[in-house]
């Protein structure tokens, strides 16, 4: 019910600008993303981001919301900008690797431990530098981005040691992440967030990676019984992109409220994730879920298995900058 409330409230105010209100130059952008209106993205994210900018700009700048894939497929996103069906979208960048094969440094297992680490190195490299270029180059221009916190396994048995892992068939976000699978023995399947919980419920899956405080907006809990709490099997990023041409026609003033604005609802989204995670964790132990910790030594043995994955991503990108990003990336959520 606070979640209801809260979209109706921000929704209320996106309203609340009259046509007469709104300035001669007013512009409406059609705004698509994959992401459920209950989902936390959504409400601590999107929306807010939105209305956030509505309000900087005096209503120049509104927003059509097509959520949920109404306009688009997850992976289909960057194509639905380039193609004008689209003015901004929220892009899962591994859904995208083989546009921008350097952004999905972020997939890599072991460097962030919370959303808000992980959301202030990519904030960063998104100002500029090559994971900027690549969403130039790519034809739109990088408003702000964020991660999710770390993944964790979710499954239907409990899965510790790498012994555990062998030959399961896993859920994991892009290429980079079913590389973490291969690492310990496991098989990566891409299926996106909307999807997974059918293919767990019927069986096609065995595990899930995903991030613990995106879990209720799909309902990931109701088809699982094994949670884990503090392993490190890579992350996600999102990035809010704009078709370049679309943003250079926009008023200076209104470029600059997006990526304000945009900044804002990064930090803010990712402190909200990394809090929701200790909230989640005690709901699940109430239901009968087993939410547990690998030990010292099951994670001494996950770490060296996904050891080699940052070395292969390097080669597999075939990308003269991805060690120079791959370094950078590293620097920054290391805090140094």
């Amino acid at each position: 019910m606070k979640n209801t409330g809260k979209i109706l409230a921000i929704m209320a105010g996106v309203f609340a600008f009259g046509t007469d209100a709104r300035p001669a130059s007013a512009e409406t952008l059609r705004l698509g993303d994959f992401q459920s209106t209950s989902h936390i993205i959504s409400i601590e994210g999107t929306t807010r981001w939105m209305f956030a900018v509505e309000q900087a700009t005096g209503g120049e700048i509104s927003f059509e919301h097509f959520p949920a894939q109404q306009a688009a497929k997850s992976a289909a996103q960057l194509d639905a900008v380039n193609n004008g069906i689209l003015d901004v979208s929220l892009l899962g960048a591994l859904y995208h690797s083989e546009v921008l094969p350097l952004n999905s440094v972020v997939g890599l297992p072991g460097f962030y431990g919370t959303a808000v680490q992980g959301t202030e190195a990519l904030q960063s490299m998104l100002k500029a530098g090559p994971l900027r270029d690549e969403f130039l180059e790519a034809g739109v221009m990088p408003i702000f981005g964020f991660v999710l916190p770390p993944y964790q396994v979710l499954a239907k048995e409990h899965l510790g040691g790498v012994k555990d892992w062998n030959a399961l068939d896993l859920r994991t976000s892009g290429s980079t992440q079913a590389m973490t699978a291969r690492a310990l023995g496991a098989v990566g399947i891409s299926i996106p967030g909307p999807e997974v919980y059918t293919a767990v419920e019927r069986g096609r899956l065995d595990g899930i990676l995903f991030p613990l405080a995106s879990v209720p907006g799909y309902n990931l809990q109701e088809v699982v019984s094994h949670i884990s709490t503090n392993g490190s099997f890579g992350g996600y990023s999102f990035v809010m992109v704009m078709g370049k041409d679309k943003f250079e026609d926009l008023s200076s003033d209104a470029q600059i409220a997006m990526i304000e604005e945009g900044g804002k609802t990064a930090t803010h989204l990712a402190k909200v994730q990394d809090d929701s995670v200790k909230q989640l964790t005690l709901e699940w132990e109430a239901q009968g879920l087993n939410v547990y910790e690998f030990t010292e030594s099951e994670l001494d043995e996950l770490r060296n298995a996904m050891k080699a994955v940052s070395a292969d991503w390097v080669e597999r990108i075939d990308n003269d900058k991805a060690e120079m990003v791959l370094e950078a990336y590293q620097e920054k959520v290391s805090g140094n």
